[in-house]
């Protein structure tokens, strides 16, 4: 699997939890994903500037 691919999928991920979350958002289980799918993706974005400072 390429890096491409490896880092699509968890954006993916990430971008599915917070339109699932946001459709589900009356529900504790919505804003639980909304908040697991902001901070995967804001995780993804520290990991990729902190890898290029490196």
């Amino acid at each position: 699997m390429s890096a491409f691919h490896s880092m699509l999928l968890p954006v993916l991920a990430g971008l599915f939890m917070l339109s699932v979350g946001f459709s589900l958002r009356e529900r504790d289980i919505g804003v639980l994903m909304m908040w697991i799918g902001t901070l995967s993706i804001f995780g993804i974005m520290c990991w990729k500037i902190l890898e290029k400072l490196a």
